[in-house]
């Protein structure tokens, strides 16, 4: 539509015809602009957080932002379906009322962020570093612009995160797990059960005979809408990335070699040592303590005398750099293994140092690093062209070409699928022709034929993309997906019966039998499983058999569908063992870690949930619906 309105306003009774509607229209939101502020909703905007009011349009792009690195973390795009179904919408729409209400409470508070620690925060970022690991103003500028953000927004949006992170860290602080909590969880994660169990298959299930004309087509009236044909669009996008763009073979061995010069240091691996340290507060106490190791006493016992723990002395495997003291540094890394150092003075005192294993530091060479340089080097040359190709792009849309049109004219490559459904699937079933990652057929589905789409942000550079054409979905008639249906009524029938077999013998074992008995009789063997705990992989079954087993309790006999062989799976749990917990092992350390994270993460969100009570928080879910793709359904 706005394609045929640049056209018809391009000669001078076109401009006239255009002025007059544009008059109007302007008058009509005035009008109706204000009458949607006393209602409560405009058309435009989605939520309400306070006083802050969260637009369709922001929200469609933050959501969109979200779902495609959803879709570059699975490997594939995510559908606005499957997106709905894990309930990655509410998700989305959660975080960023959450967000607003941080923010406004923020606001209620006075806190503050200077610009000069925003800037340290940006400037530290690594993502904004170049090939030389400073700061590049440049790539800075490229990447904010790929998130639609500028310099004075992306600024303005790093400080909101900074002073919600402040009142995220005071209602977290202090905030840890007890004993009690950690023994009941570790005794729940290092449980162990051991089953012995049997596979019934399609074997088990007997011989069944094809269904009947009629019955075949009542299960297909039942089933109907299993077997619809999805609607199909037909869509072209053009690609400009700097991976796209940018050729490392047209880098030169100069240049690179610049480059490896600059950073020889970071692409090598450093000597890493393990190291004990002990400290004391004057040479005297140093010197008898080192008198006391030449003389036999070890250099942990030594560390005892003086209150100190292994966690204590510890300072674990650390390169050079790592160390604070550089007098220390050079003591600890002028030893041999297993030798003792001379006291070494250091800012807190005088410290005697042990070295344990010690890993070699390897040292980087052009010819091992000279591919990656040259990707790196021509990427970054890359962003500038992709720069320009966008702004080239942009101007031949808005002068009314297509995508196809525009990448004619520029000299790019253009894609067009004939034909593509939510999935991402081909009519045949095999997923389409789509560079990993890129999430265009979820936007093609959001958008419609002749709507100018926004280019799509994707792998430091753009997607521009065109809706085609559509092919409405339809029901299927019997004959079309008669295979299908009679394959699908098969695999019913063969679970139907196996799952009644499987009843039948859990009946029996829980009365008395054997399941070797059963399983002779069903011409099968028994298998074990050992001493597994329930995040385990058992070879052959499913993640539903390890649940199951864990809610069965000892000498008792369970059953379960096993999906992946189309099959069910009868067992006795023959044993169930708790290990010992252990509270200063590295395990319990990092579970007391993984706990505190958790309940920090519970705490804060207890915390923006009353919040956001208090504050008031309103979403128009007719919006919201638009949004996400829920409408069409």
């Amino acid at each position: 539509m706005l394609r045929g309105m640049r056209k018809a306003s391009s000669n001078w009774l076109g401009k006239i015809i255009m002025a007059t509607v544009m008059g109007v229209l302007i008058v009509s939101f005035g009008i109706w602009g204000i009458a949607d502020i006393f209602r409560g909703f405009g058309q435009s905007s989605l939520a309400k957080v306070g006083r802050t009011e969260i637009s369709t349009d922001q929200f469609r792009q933050i959501y969109m932002d979200r779902l495609q690195q959803i879709g570059r973390q699975f490997g594939r795009p995510l559908t606005s379906e499957q997106a709905r179904a894990f309930g990655f919408d509410r998700q989305v729409l959660q975080q960023t009322i959450a967000e607003a209400a941080l923010d406004e409470e923020a606001r209620r508070l006075g806190l503050g962020q200077s610009t000069e620690e925003t800037l340290k925060t940006i400037f530290n970022d690594p993502n904004f570093k170049g090939v030389n690991g400073s700061f590049d103003p440049q790539r800075f500028q490229s990447l904010i612009r790929q998130m639609g953000y500028s310099e004075q927004r992306f600024i303005a949006e790093q400080r909101r995160i900074l002073l919600r992170r402040q009142i995220a860290g005071s209602i977290a602080a202090g905030l840890e797990p007890s004993n009690v909590q950690l023994e009941a969880l570790a005794r729940f994660q290092s449980e162990q059960r051991s089953i012995e169990y049997i596979k019934l298959g399609a074997t088990q299930a007997g011989t069944i005979d094809p269904p009947s004309p009629e019955a075949l087509a009542a299960y297909f009236e039942d089933h109907k809408a299993l077997f619809r044909a999805p609607e199909y669009r037909k869509i072209s996008y053009v690609v400009v990335t700097p991976e796209e763009i940018g050729k490392w073979t047209d880098v030169s061995d100069e240049d690179a070699k610049k480059v490896f010069e600059q950073r020889r240091d970071k692409l090598g691996t450093p000597e890493r040592r393990e190291i004990q340290q002990i400290t004391f507060p004057n040479a005297d106490e140093a010197t008898a303590a080192r008198g006391k190791i030449a003389s036999g006493t070890s250099f942990e016992d030594v560390a005892k005398e003086r209150g100190l723990g292994q966690a204590d002395i510890d300072l674990g495997m650390i390169a050079k750099s790592g160390i604070v003291e550089p007098a220390i540094a050079d003591a600890a890394f002028s030893l041999t293994s297993g030798e003792v150092s001379q006291p070494a003075q250091g800012r807190f005192g005088f410290a005697l140092v042990k070295v344990g294993k010690i890993e070699p530091g390897v040292t980087a060479t052009y010819e091992g690093s000279a591919q990656q340089i040259k990707r790196d080097i021509a990427n970054e040359r890359a962003r500038t062209k992709v720069a320009e190709l966008r702004d080239k792009m942009e101007d031949e849309r808005g002068g009314g070409a297509s995508v196809v049109e525009a990448a004619q004219k520029l000299g790019l490559a253009a894609v067009t699928i004939d034909a593509v459904d939510r999935s991402g699937r081909a009519p045949n079933g095999q997923p389409a022709a789509l560079p990993r990652g890129l999430d265009v057929v979820t936007q093609a589905f959001n958008s419609d034929v002749g709507v100018d789409n926004d280019p799509i942000s994707f792998n430091g550079g753009y997607v521009w993309y065109d809706v085609l054409g559509i092919t409405p979905s339809r029901e299927r008639n019997l004959d079309e997906v008669k295979d299908q249906v009679e394959a699908r009524w098969h695999t019913e029938q063969i679970s139907s019966r196996l799952r009644t077999k499987a009843l039948d013998m859990v009946q029996k074992l829980n009365q008395g039998g054997k399941l070797a008995d059963e399983a002779a009789q069903a011409g099968l063997a028994v298998e074990t499983a050992s001493g597994f705990n329930r995040s385990a992989t058992l070879s052959g079954l499913n993640a539903g058999v390890v649940a199951a087993v864990f809610g069965t309790a000892k000498d008792a006999a369970g059953q379960t569908p096993d999906a992946a062989a189309n099959g069910w799976v009868v067992f006795r749990v023959t044993d169930i063992t708790v290990p010992p917990v252990d509270l200063a092992s590295d395990g319990m350390k990092k579970l007391k870690d993984s706990l505190q994270r958790a309940q920090t993460d519970e705490q804060i969100a207890q915390y923006v949930t009353k919040l956001e009570s208090t504050i008031g928080t309103s979403v128009n879910e007719t919006a919201f619906a638009q949004v996400t793709g829920a409408n069409n359904n």
